[in-house]
């Protein structure tokens, strides 16, 4: 009986570490669109990804990385695209709910993962996120509340997304855990510029510099931590299955946190892009891309 409680341990904890990583980047999210009617999305993902490279820098200490031109290249691209993830999706939440944005944005992994498959269960897939897609796009009355352009930024951030993990794995294997580092960094000085335009002197507001620090530690320090942890004592199928089911932790974050409540069309989409995520998940064949946890 202890030998079966200590095996039920062993599954619960890295799962639960992971459902915590979950929380708190969408809590995350919630604490960082508390800032957007001071500095907007635009000076909100400035902060975060400066508070955010700061701290890795100190944990990573990615100056002793062995750059050479190539890997600087896609280091850079790495970089960038985790910028313009950042930015787009922060932009989304201006007129989209969390729950909505999160599972638009969550269409980008989950193009990666099929199209590194193209098999015929993979057809199922895709009708299902298809399904979820249409299903979001406002049409007539029902979804008058629901910004075209807001969906378009969420989109971008999920194009955004892919490009991350297709360019991550290429650098990552250059640099290692340091990538993460470098990676924030570059997109801290991306967006930066945008965000100083934008929001000027107000950035440097210290009630806001705290938020920032808040947002930056629930979005990036603390799940990144865990999932670390959860992806040393978790199969990667097991990891990238529940990672799928994160639109359900943005939704419920947005009831809670900010009072987005959901329409029970909306709800459905949702969860048939999580289906097809954890679908896409468990049929994919070996060495492929998985999906995996951005923010």
């Amino acid at each position: 009986m202890t030998d079966q409680h200590r095996s039920l341990g062993s599954i619960l904890f890295p799962v639960g570490l992971l459902l915590i990583a979950m929380a708190s980047v969408q809590s995350g999210a919630s604490l960082a669109k508390s800032m957007f009617p001071l500095i907007g999305a635009q000076g909100t993902t400035t902060l975060r990804l400066v508070f955010a490279s700061l701290i890795l820098l100190l944990v990573l200490r990615p100056w002793r990385a062995t750059l050479t031109a190539k890997s600087l290249r896609t280091v850079i691209i790495y970089g960038i695209a985790l910028g313009g993830m950042n930015f787009l999706f922060y932009m989304s939440l201006r007129t989209v709910p969390l729950g909505i944005a999160v599972a638009l944005e969550f269409t980008g992994p989950l193009t990666v993962a099929l199209l590194s498959s193209r098999r015929a269960i993979d057809f199922v897939w895709i009708i299902l996120a298809v399904t979820g897609l249409l299903l979001l796009i406002p049409t007539g009355e029902s979804g008058a509340n629901i910004d075209l352009t807001g969906i378009g930024y969420a989109l971008g951030a999920g194009v955004c997304w892919a490009m991350y993990i297709v360019s991550g794995q290429k650098a990552g294997a250059d640099n290692g855990i340091q990538t993460a580092a470098l990676g924030v960094l570059i997109a801290a000085i991306f967006i930066a510029p945008i965000g100083i335009v934008h929001a000027g002197s107000a950035l440097l507001n210290p009630a806001l510099l705290t938020t920032a620090l808040g947002v930056a530690i629930l979005s990036t320090a603390l799940p990144y931590s865990l999932e670390m942890m959860a992806l040393t004592r978790l199969p990667a199928r097991t990891f990238s299955t529940l990672m799928s089911i994160e639109p359900a932790f943005g939704a419920l974050s947005g009831l809670l946190f900010l009072h987005e409540s959901l329409t029970l069309t909306q709800w459905l989409a949702i969860g048939s892009i999580i289906l097809a995520s954890v679908g896409a998940t468990l049929t994919m064949r070996p060495k492929r891309p998985a999906l995996v946890p951005a923010d």
